[in-house]
């Protein structure tokens, strides 16, 4: 197309460009162009990645497995998918995938994506993350959650529909990014057509070149290629005592660097939702107060469980003369790239996954972070210009006491789901998997153990039927066995329920200027015998309300959480009728309602139960760890059984979401885990023994 009046001021500018079409029309929707798409081309030739494009298409041309690392800001992350898109590299019928450890990150990257090619999310960009896939026949390039693409690797190990697979932010190394850099390391070189591209925010990019290039029988070489960000130099200032309390410590800093700064955006990191929101109210309150003649501001909140709409705002730019205050977890620190800020506030902590195997206790623990984390941090604060990064730690602190890296997840989690998923993928010597990282042995131990308690592996270590059908779902062990079992006691839709209720954030909301309030609110949907059951009448209400927004800020009720856990529960509902399992419920009226309910239950987690003491403690059987019930539990009286969803670590030992059994279902239903003879001794002990002499005899395991 010749130029002429007629043509887009941008386009000339654009036609310079011989990898973009000659052509106003956009080759993926058949329309013109529209304006915003030439402002945005603008923005993406401006990025550092840009410069390498060549040297970076010609690498991935010669070589199975490219190592990209590229810092903050440089581009990696939009850019590379659609290098490829437009070098026509795709093969026929196949597409390109990005993975991304956070379902946030593969939410907004794909929007904006979507944006710069100037398509409708959906069609030919897409995302798909758990219980959401927005991907439609059209999609040639999509973006997803490393454990999305685990999954279709269980269905189709080869992963065929895919010509070129991208790991994202593979150094923030989650269970299932080292999972599948397993598989990849075979499959790539098994497919004559696949290209992989690692790509890493740290130089520590050497360890990925080493993995994947060491195989005796086929060699590769792994080239690395360095993107530069586009980054300003940062000041980093430290405090010069130890901080008391890090939360005051951080609300003071914000409030002086709101009074006393330039203008410029704020980045306080956090460590979760709870604390996000109160800081928020806190800060809300707090600046017209103490900062005088205040400049505008706006207080953005930034967690992966916000709704998309809600996380977006963070990108929306500052009030006129203001400045915007994002306060956010980690998911700051590498999968979001906010512009505009220009400060930094880093109290040295995030939560974190510890998993204890001789205990079988994962918790989420607020630990200090690594230094390639406080690095990553700082470096938010230099994307437009130069930046402030106020660390809320001594300068020894950093040089002493923070660990390099974080390690790795594998290292640090409960591998039951890991050991099913490889199981499902035909992976049958686990011991010599080759793993990045091997776990400790004794996690993968307890990791069999437990799969073998719940009947998912027989005796030999091979998946048996029951097995096959847990691994299809995207759950725990212990929540996919109990879905399975759930209409042997005809109470699979209640235990859909709640299993959706589980499987997303607590819905209660408790805000600080309305706890009676809103405790007398959850006493409405209170169920006596247990918290499962209280969830389960919370959905009920929720379903019987018309799903009412308004009614479920009358209530304390986590809107979102609900909305989220109906769209759970369609999904799984969706995947019972794909495995042919029934949906069926006993009659409400029933007094056995709740009791096949609470049946259920303890087929999924009868290694989750507690036992009350004479001296007022629950004691966990076998693990005889002394814990007490969660403050939040609604259970009017201290049953001798009960069965619990979480152990919590704070201050005490917890166990939380609690719900009453009987101790006969657990000789009914698990007694080849409640062996007495292999039992400790204890009051649990002497209990089961009197049940098993009233019974006779326990029956067999269903």
């Amino acid at each position: 197309m010749g130029k002429s009046e007629k043509t887009n001021p941008y386009l000339a500018h654009l036609l310079e460009d011989n990898h973009i079409e000659s052509s106003s029309l956009n080759k993926y929707t058949g329309k013109p162009y529209s304006e915003k798409y030439y402002e945005l081309l603008k923005v993406r030739k401006a990025l550092p990645i840009y410069d390498k494009r060549e040297e970076f298409l010609q690498l991935v041309k010669e070589s199975k497995v490219v190592v990209l690392v590229g810092d903050t800001g440089s581009g990696k992350t939009t850019q590379v998918p659609q290098f490829f898109l437009e070098e026509g590299h795709l093969e026929k019928n196949k597409m390109i995938v990005c993975t991304q450890p956070r379902r946030v990150a593969a939410m907004s990257v794909s929007q904006r994506v979507a944006d710069e090619l100037d398509v409708p999310l959906g069609e030919a960009v897409g995302y798909t993350i758990r219980f959401e896939d927005v991907t439609s026949p059209k999609t040639i390039l999509k973006y997803a959650t490393d454990g999305m693409l685990l999954r279709e690797a269980m269905s189709d190990p080869q992963l065929s529909r895919y010509s070129l697979i991208i790991l994202d932010e593979a150094h923030e190394r989650t269970l299932a990014t080292d999972i599948l850099m397993g598989i990849l390391k075979t499959v790539v070189r098994q497919r004559e057509d696949l290209k992989l591209v690692i790509m890493s925010a740290t130089l520590d990019a050497g360890k990925f070149q080493d993995y994947f290039s060491r195989d005796p029988e086929h060699p590769l070489t792994v080239p690395l290629i360095n993107v530069p960000g586009r980054v300003y130099p940062v000041e980093v200032y430290y405090t010069p005592e130890p901080e008391k309390d890090y939360l005051e410590a951080a609300i003071r800093t914000v409030i002086q660097i709101h009074a006393n700064e330039p203008l410029g955006d704020i980045l306080l990191f956090l460590t979760g939702e709870e604390e996000i929101e109160e800081t928020c109210k806190r800060l809300n309150h707090d600046i017209p107060l103490l900062v005088k003649d205040s400049k505008p501001f706006r207080i953005l909140p930034l967690y992966s469980s916000l709704p998309p709409n809600a996380q977006q705002r963070v990108f929306e730019p500052p009030p006129s003369n203001g400045r915007k205050i994002i306060v956010a977890t980690n998911i700051a620190e590498t999968s979001l790239t906010i512009d505009g800020v220009v400060y930094v506030i880093d109290p040295g902590f995030s939560k974190q996954k510890i998993y204890d195997p001789r205990v079988r206790v994962e918790s989420l623990l607020v630990s200090p972070i690594s230094k390639a984390s406080a690095k990553q941090r700082a470096g938010r604060a230099g994307r437009t210009r130069p930046g402030k990064c106020f660390r809320l730690f001594t300068e020894q602190t950093f040089k002493k006491d923070l660990i390099e890296t974080t390690y790795p997840e594998i290292l640090r989690s409960n591998l039951a789901n890991v050991v099913l998923t490889l199981k499902k993928l035909g992976v049958d010597d686990l011991v010599h998997f080759d793993f990045m990282d091997p776990p400790a042995p004794e996690t993968l131990m307890r990791a069999l153990e437990l799969l073998n308690y719940l009947g998912a592996l027989d005796d030999e270590g091979e998946l048996t039927q029951l097995g096959k059908l847990m691994a299809e779902f995207p759950l725990d062990p212990q929540l996919s066995k109990m879905l399975i079992v759930s209409p042997q006691f005809q109470c699979s839709n209640e235990i859909l329920s709640i299993v959706a209720m589980l499987s997303v954030p607590n819905c209660f909301l408790r805000p600080r200027d309305a706890q009676k309030k809103a405790d007398a609110a959850k006493a409405r949907f209170t169920h006596s015998e247990g918290d499962h059951l209280t969830l389960l009448n919370v959905y009920y209400a929720y379903k019987h309300n018309e799903e009412d927004p308004n009614w479920c800020y009358q209530n304390y009720l986590n809107y979102r959480s609900l909305k989220s856990a109906d769209n759970v529960r369609s999904q799984l509902e969706a995947m019972m009728n794909k495995l042919s399992l029934p949906l069926v419920s006993t009659d409400f009226q029933s007094a056995e309602f709740y009791v096949n309910i609470r049946k259920a239950l303890v087929n999924g987690f009868f290694m989750q139960v507690a036992h009350l003491e004479s001296n007022g403690y629950y004691l966990t059987v076998k693990d005889n760890q002394v814990v007490s019930l969660h403050p939040s539990h609604g259970l009017d009286h201290k049953p001798t059984w009960v069965v619990y969803n979480e152990f919590v670590l704070t201050s005490r030992k917890y166990i939380r979401t609690v719900t009453e059994i009987k101790g006969e279902w657990l000789l009914e239903y698990a007694s080849h885990y409640y062996e007495l003879a292999n039992f400790p001794v204890g009051e649990a002990k002497r209990d089961l023994e009197k049940l098993t002499i009233k019974n006779k005899k326990p029956r067999k395991q269903k």
